[in-house]
This record gives C-alpha cells, structure tokens and sequence, in this order.
C-alpha cells in the first residue's frame, strides 16, 4: 500500500513538471523519488540490513532497488514513449461483421456473374426474324423523337450487358476487400517505440489479417481521435489510401497512442 501511494504521489509530480522534460532518465526519476521524500518534519530514517526505511504516521515506504524499479516501470509504463515491452495501444475485433461481409460480396458476384452469364448466351439477334415480319420490335417506353428500336441480341448490347455485369459484380468485390484490408484490428507499439505494428481485419480470425510493421516515423494522424465522428484516418507512408480505425474500439493507453501514433507528422 506504501508503494501504490508513493507512486501516486510521484505520477501527480508527473502531471505538473512532464512538460518540462524531468522524466526523461531514470536519474531524474530517483530525484523526484528523494524529493517526496524530502520533507523530514514528515518522515523518520531508519536502516536494516543495508536498506533504508522512512516511516511515517500513515504509511511505510522501502526505498530499496525493487521499489525503485517499481517507480521507473510505473512511469515507464504511462508516460514513456520508450516502452519496455510491446504496448497494443488500439483493439477492435469485427470478424463476425467482416464473415457477413464475405458472404454479401460472394452472393453479389455469384448473382451478377449468372446475369452476364444470360446476357451473353440468352439474347438472340432478332434482326433476321423482324425483317421477316416474324417477330416483334422492341422499343423504349419513351415517345416521339426518343423513341427507338432495341435489339437486345445485338452484338453491342449483348457484350455491353455481359461487361456490365462482370463489373458490377468485380466492383462489389473489390470494395469488401478493401474495406477489409483498411480497417483496423490492432495497432502495436514495439519495444523501443521505434516500430509500429498496424494489423487489419479478416473474415478468417483476428489474427489472420494483414500485418504491416513500419516505423513509426511513417505513421501520422492528420485530425485528432476527439474530433472524429466514428472513424480515426490513420495515414502511412506509400500506402495509397488511409487505414481507419473504428472509435467502438478500445485505446488502452489514450495518452500514449497520441502522442505516438496519433501524433501529426508531415509524411
């Protein structure tokens, strides 16, 4: 309990002088750890066994190495854009929304594919059979100078259909795939905080996706998360269009994910 107050104490020192650059070494970190524990009026020295001990009216604070070492991992761990380990600063899994996506898009290509599949084998000339007086002349439903002969089994609306189809049904496709492949599922700080992990969704598992690690120098955010409605546009370099990450998500660390990946930079 001492050392969760101290490090309480130390993070609210924190807020009021990490603009000034004091945390940036583990040696400033040990000054403002003696500087709580400056004030003698409050506290009473004791050793044993080669460590010091302060008491005080509420609490008992070790200062040995492990409690330093918990005092430079806490700070490590909220401030530091340094981590010491792997920080997964963004999350959303959608692989249930992403499986219905799939399905959608495979019966729009199954459906469009038979309709050019028609198109190119079930319209006839009717030319022949017209001239003949054998068959029927279609027309547009439109009248007066708008109003013209159709032959649907012509060559020109026959491959026109067939074309058509074919790239709708592509269309439909290519617009799932993607979304699929620019919708976020996981950012990852590395260790170091020199790299960045970007992993997308994938209608197969959350872990199946695409996975693109870069620098983190490569990475910008042109607007700010709290100005976004339902998406953050995350830009990286020599990718074409932006990644989105959806803000049902969750940012376990809102801080650092600002002032890293979210953080603007010209790219």
């Amino acid at each position: 309990m001492g050392c969760q107050r101290l490090l309480c104490a130390a993070l609210g020192c924190y807020s009021r002088h990490a603009r000034f650059g004091l945390f940036n070494s583990p040696q400033n970190a040990d000054n403002i750890w003696r500087g709580i524990l400056q004030n003698r009026s409050l506290w009473t020295r004791s050793s044993s066994g080669g460590r010091v001990h302060y008491v005080s009216s509420r609490i008992t604070v070790d200062t040995g190495p492990s409690s330093r070492a918990l005092l430079h991992a806490g700070l490590q761990q909220t401030t530091s854009t340094q981590p010491l380990k792997d920080v997964v600063l963004f999350q959303h899994d959608r692989t249930k929304f992403f499986r219905l996506l799939a399905l959608f898009c495979g019966g729009q290509l199954l459906f469009w594919a038979y309709l050019a599949d028609f198109a190119y084998t079930g319209l006839r000339d009717t030319r022949g059979a017209t001239e003949q007086g054998k068959g029927d002349v279609a027309t547009t439903v439109l009248t007066g100078a708008w109003s013209f002969e159709m032959n649907l089994g012509s060559d020109a609306w026959r491959y026109g259909f067939t074309l058509g189809c074919l790239a709708i049904g592509a269309g439909i496709v290519g617009l799932g795939v993607l979304l699929c492949r620019r919708s976020v599922n996981q950012v990852v700080l590395h260790k170091g905080g020199k790299m960045v992990t970007v992993a997308t969704q994938s209608p197969l598992g959350p872990d199946r996706g695409r996975r693109i690690t870069i620098p983190l120098s490569q990475v910008t955010c042109h607007t700010h998360r709290g100005e976004c409605q339902s998406f953050i546009p995350l830009r990286v370099k020599d990718h074409k269009f932006n990644f989105f990450l959806d803000k049902e998500g969750t940012l376990n660390n809102a801080k650092l994910f600002d002032i890293t990946v979210g953080a603007y930079r010209p790219l």
